[in-house]
């Protein structure tokens, strides 16, 4: 389905944004430098908004992109092993038309999925600092406003759990005290939306078996169930 006019200008502004002196220069540093497996692609290196159906009845909310995947290809989870594992494991869920995503003109289509970053922009380290994040949450804010039919979060990791805690803070929602910890398979409702956490897809979870295949494909069973997807 195609997006909206105003999910589509709020995407030419996420690209757009420079408002991270560190983020801008690491992100077009390593688009320059790139690596030598990539040396003949021509990088994006600019912010990524997110992808996936406007109408999609489960967000999934991840770090931000991969300095040689998205920052590369312009697309989100899109050509590194972490968007690998991804979107393996929503076909397997019957949420993506391909378990591989390379390109953002390899034919992929999600179905009732939709996928941000709590950061557009790939940092140093791929570690963000708070500042950034903070600067970048209304994008979040904004994108989840076009999105209407919205009613599971799937938090990838504790940066992920926390920007969705954030984001319904602000909204006026009223989050349990303390706070929901973070935890593979945590559930909270909050705002009428079922909040999901799953270990972060990067390799430094999959490849040590921190998160397996049957892990995810558990959480995402519960996602579809409680989205009615």
């Amino acid at each position: 389905m195609p997006l909206s006019l105003p999910l589509r200008r709020l995407h030419d502004e996420i690209v757009a944004c420079r408002a991270c002196p560190r983020l801008v220069a690491w992100r077009e540093r390593v688009a320059r430098e790139k690596v030598a497996r990539f040396r003949e692609q021509t990088y994006w290196g600019r912010p990524v908004p997110g992808f996936g159906d406007p109408r999609a009845r489960i967000l999934v909310v991840g770090l931000a992109p991969g300095a040689h995947g998205a920052n590369r290809t312009g697309r989100v989870f899109t050509g590194d092993r972490s968007g690998d594992f991804l979107y393996a494991g929503l076909h397997r869920a019957g949420l993506a038309s391909q378990p591989t995503s390379v390109s953002p003109d390899d034919g992929l289509v999600l179905r009732d999925t939709y996928i941000v970053c709590a950061l557009r922009c790939a940092p140093p380290g791929n570690a963000p600092r708070p500042d950034e994040l903070t600067r970048c949450a209304p994008f979040l804010d904004r994108e989840v406003a076009r999105l209407p039919e919205v009613r599971v979060v799937l938090a990838l990791g504790a940066i992920g759990w926390k920007a969705w805690l954030d984001h319904a803070a602000r909204q006026g929602a009223l989050l349990p005290r303390p706070r929901p910890a973070f935890a593979h398979d945590a559930r909270v409702e909050i705002g009428g939306r079922l909040l999901l956490g799953s270990y972060h897809v990067s390799q430094q979870n999959t490849q040590t078996g921190k998160l397996t295949p049957a892990m995810f494909d558990a959480v995402l069973r519960v996602a579809r169930r409680a989205a009615g997807a």
